[in-house]
């Protein structure tokens, strides 16, 4: 009698032995069917004797990239361009033809935006410049007239802070220009003048003049050009240049006006 150790060995042995065996049996049915469906009768793909091939999975689509309105226009900007070189290369009639239309319709698009920009000006004053600066010949003389009055206040009461230099050269044409707009200018707003000859000539509008002493590199002016105009401010202690050349007397007194009461940025 074998033991219980020897026994369990010889089952484990024949376990995969019988299994292989089973299996065998219930492939060989299978196959059977196989062969005389697939084989012997010729049934083929609707009986899966022909296996199906398997179809590719839907791909997602993906969403079209966004055209921005820039990349637009500049595709329009392009075309034009290119039209237009190809009608002066090969001007064609077909060629001239197609510029023509692209540029006309270009030009229609354009107008459309101008219309549209006037409109919202019309009923948006916030976009509206010309009530500022108004170029309608009734509202540009009454804000010309308005401005005006605006400096002659200012100019009224210059001379209280502000004096002017005036530095002139007796060889300098320009200077005989200048000299009797700037008295006419300070005797109209009672603001002192100090002249400075820069060569040590008179001048005839101003007989109590200077001699230049190297006040024009302490004011910071460009030495050398003549005439030159400078504001002296009294309270701050500092000089604010006007200006060199030939300038008219309302030219002068615009200048003087907005460098003393308005604000870079704030009259334009």
């Amino acid at each position: 009698m074998l033991a219980l150790p020897a026994l369990a060995m010889i089952l484990a042995a024949l376990l995969p032995v019988r299994a292989a065996a089973q299996e065998a049996r219930q492939a060989k049915p299978a196959a059977s069917a196989d062969s005389l469906y697939c084989e012997q009768r010729r049934l083929g793909y609707w009986f899966y004797c022909v296996k199906p091939v398997p179809a590719d999975e839907p791909q997602m689509a993906q969403p079209p990239a966004q055209v921005t309105a820039t990349q637009e226009l500049d595709a329009v900007t392009g075309e034009l361009r290119e039209l237009k070189a190809r009608a002066i290369l090969y001007p064609t009639p077909e060629n001239v033809t197609a510029y023509i239309r692209f540029q006309r319709a270009q030009l229609d698009r354009a107008s459309l935006f101008s219309d549209v920009w006037q409109r919202a000006i019309w009923q948006d004053p916030e976009l509206d410049y010309t009530l500022e600066r108004p170029v309608g010949a009734l509202a540009k003389k009454q804000w010309q007239d308005a401005r005006a009055a605006d400096r002659d206040a200012v100019m009224a009461r210059l001379s209280e802070r502000y004096g002017l230099f005036y530095f002139f050269a007796q060889t300098c044409g320009a200077c005989e220009v200048m000299s009797p707009i700037v008295r006419s200018v300070a005797d109209r707003w009672h603001i002192t003048v100090r002249a400075i000859s820069t060569d040590g000539g008179p001048s005839r509008h101003f007989p109590d003049y200077k001699v230049e002493s190297g006040q024009r590199p302490r004011m910071g002016l460009e030495p050398g050009i003549t005439p030159a105009l400078v504001l002296w401010d009294s309270v701050a202690r500092r000089p604010i240049p006007i200006g060199y050349g030939v300038l008219s007397a309302d030219e002068l007194q615009d200048r003087i006006y907005l460098l003393t009461s308005k604000e870079a940025g704030h009259d334009y």
